[in-house]
């Protein structure tokens, strides 16, 4: 029996249904499942501003929603044996850095707690390069650190899904797009999900719209600044078609809150054993954390390729407890797992809003009333 009435669905979906009337995005979608069965799957609104109906099946771009895919294909190759956490990257990467150089100290598990130093570089700014895999590496390789490997946490927006994707591809031959694939997302049958589209692939990604901040209590230039032009090359099919392991991962909710869920049970599903139990735990815990102040900006609690629970801004509810993971992308989606509640969620949206305000009011008003339907 569910432990959501029939009752608190309708409100949750009264709930998501008024977002879209109050103009917060165009289109959206919200799955959720408890005890490992989906009890919530949503769309509603349209997939773009004068674009047809929104459906369960419609596919968004991800952001940084992507990254718990990547790092996740990642953990199960350590899990295999193939690398460990405190290898340093240079050791399955030679091109990586010089020998005896403060770049080639960089280990796996710095590049996955966003502590490595390469958080951001010329790269971040070439979005021309983006669809070329080589060009990429060749980027990462020339980089040197912003800061002393290990010492300090900084976000790796772009930086994180390629350095992750390249020690994919060195330790087990297969590019990062691959084999996510064949190790998450085949495996869960997450089949509308992917690292980018492929060549078999149409274009059919739901429209991102950036919008602007609904108040004024903030100088426009902070935080996300002109959402439209953030928003705009990601519209793109040229983008859509690279392979950006930290932000182009293309999907749906559905397939989001199934994932979550895989995660929240201990790393198993139907019969489906993603990872162990043991590896889910390790790649949760906090490895590193930032104050209001630091180098984010915000509060921030980084596991192993996931955010932590238990900060004022964490998209995970209100009251986001300490042992609930997930993560946000670039104000428009969030997935999170609640392995205490057996809870997996995820919250899909085709609007860009302010991340630290808008977007993360949005996702806790509906994270709190599942939250409080579960019985």
């Amino acid at each position: 029996m569910s432990r959501i009435s029939e009752r608190d669905r309708e409100r949750i979906a009264d709930l998501f249904d008024r977002h879209l009337e109050a103009g917060l995005h165009h289109g959206a979608q919200l799955a959720v499942y408890v005890d490992g069965e989906p009890v919530i799957d949503l769309a509603g609104g349209v997939e773009a501003p004068d674009g047809p109906e929104e459906t369960r099946e419609t596919r968004h771009i991800l952001f940084s929603s992507t990254k718990p895919y990547a790092a996740v294909t990642l953990h199960s190759l350590v899990e295999e044996g193939e690398l460990a956490y405190d290898d340093r990257v240079v050791d399955h990467w030679p091109e990586f850095a010089d020998e005896g150089t403060e770049k080639a100290e960089i280990t796996v598990r710095q590049v996955l707690s966003h502590t490595s130093g390469l958080n951001r570089g010329e790269i971040d700014d070439r979005p021309d390069l983006w669809g070329d895999w080589d060009a990429v590496v060749e980027k990462l390789e020339e980089m040197e650190p912003n800061f002393t490997p290990g010492e300090t946490p900084a976000y790796h927006a772009l930086t994180f899904g390629w350095l992750v994707g390249e020690l994919v591809r060195r330790v087990s031959g297969t590019p990062i797009e691959a084999a996510a694939r064949e190790r998450v997302f085949d495996p869960l049958g997450l089949a509308d999900t992917g690292i980018g589209l492929r060549e078999d692939e149409d274009d059919d990604v739901a429209t991102l719209v950036g919008f602007e901040p609904f108040d004024r209590c903030r100088d426009p230039d902070e935080g996300l600044g002109k959402n439209a032009e953030v928003a705009a090359p990601f519209n793109s099919e040229e983008v859509h078609r690279a392979v950006i392991p930290a932000a182009n991962g293309i999907g749906t909710a559905s397939d989001m809150a199934r994932f979550y869920a895989c995660l929240a049970n201990g790393g198993e599903l139907e019969g489906t054993q993603l990872l162990e139990s043991e590896t889910v735990k390790r790649m949760t815990q906090v490895q590193a954390e930032t104050e209001a102040d630091g180098t984010i900006g915000r509060e921030g609690r980084f596991a192993l390729g996931f955010w932590k629970g238990g900060t004022t801004v964490a998209p995970y509810g209100t009251l986001s407890p300490k042992h609930v993971f997930g993560h946000a992308g670039l104000g428009s989606s969030v997935g999170w797992a609640d392995p205490e509640e057996n809870v997996g969620f995820s919250y899909v949206t085709n609007g860009v809003r302010d991340g630290s305000y808008e977007h993360v009011a949005r996702v806790n008003a509906l994270g709190d009333a599942v939250r409080h339907a579960i019985r």
